[in-house]
């Protein structure tokens, strides 16, 4: 048996998310390695942008050193499953974390670890309207439009709310994974809709730079958000009272979880095509408990 395994996390693009998600690879690679009586090391490798061609390039990088694993969050599955493809056939185990598995996958084996997107999706557009009484203006930013989890929530959000016939829709920009350019876009919307009643997200940086832009327009209170996932800035959000609520994924398990499943893969174990690492309501009652673990 390998007295070492190197297993690598290659996410979207360096976030407060992803570390969250590393932390728990990093905790149970430790575990593992101790137990085991072997080395498990996990490196993280980031791109520096949100970019299609530069995951891909990041992805092959990686295959070449011969892995004992790969885990990643693709940007546009449809332009990744050549490369994963092929990466497999070479003999190295790929995992996919916070994205579902490609439908159909050519041989139903490649195991994705996340969590019912679109679920979490109905989730947060549901609790909005009860909060906005129903009725009023509700804008949606869309987060990287082509990753398979991002649009999930997306279209699940749009659906919830087209049942409801006294909300109206209306773009909440595109922040592509970015935080900065969700405040940008958040602070164009607030000022073309002064009459906003909502705001729904679909990933992590939306929250952040959505809560960063109410604050700036003053907007507090005035504009309810229901955000996506439970990193620091959107707890502490939720504590001041500038975002209600989230509906949260469960980043270092999904770090946990994959390196399980690496280690499994890299004993020849076969392993689920759908791990459901769940979905946390984190609200102003009980987020107290989310701040206190998020270390």
């Amino acid at each position: 048996m390998a007295k070492t395994l190197r297993f690598i996390i290659i996410p979207k693009i360096a976030h407060p998310w992803i570390e969250e998600v590393n932390k728990g690879a990093q905790a149970q690679a430790e575990i593992l390695s101790r137990e085991l009586g072997y080395e498990i090391v996990v490196y993280y490798m980031p791109p520096s942008i949100c970019d299609v061609a530069e995951q891909n390039t990041i992805l092959e990088n990686a295959a070449i050193s011969r892995p004992s694993g790969i885990a990643i969050d693709p940007v546009d599955i449809v332009a990744h499953v050549t490369a994963i493809n092929r990466i497999r056939n070479q003999g190295i185990p790929v995992v996919l974390f916070d994205s579902p598995s490609p439908s159909p996958s050519p041989d139903n084996s490649i195991t994705s670890v996340g969590n019912n997107f679109a679920q979490q999706g109905v989730i947060a557009a549901e609790r909005l309207v009860k909060l906005i009484g129903y009725t009023g203006k509700v804008a949606v930013m869309q987060g990287y439009p082509t990753a398979p989890n991002h649009k999930e929530r997306y279209e699940a959000q749009i659906d919830v709310l087209k049942k409801y016939p006294d909300i109206t829709v209306v773009d909440g920009g595109i922040d592509n994974d970015d935080i900065e350019t969700a405040r940008q876009q958040a602070l164009s919307v607030l000022e073309s809709h002064p009459d906003l009643s909502g705001y729904l997200c679909c990933d992590a940086s939306g929250p952040v730079g959505i809560a960063t832009a109410i604050k700036e327009a003053g907007k507090v209170k005035k504009v309810k958000v229901v955000s996506m996932d439970g990193i620091k800035p959107i707890l502490d959000a939720i504590k001041q009272g500038v975002i209600d609520s989230s509906s949260a994924t469960i980043p270092k398990m999904q770090g946990s979880i994959v390196v399980l499943m690496l280690w499994q893969a890299s004993l020849g174990v076969q392993s689920p095509q759908i791990i459901d690492t769940g979905i946390d309501v984190i609200t102003q009652e009980n987020v107290d408990r989310y701040i206190a673990n998020a270390v």
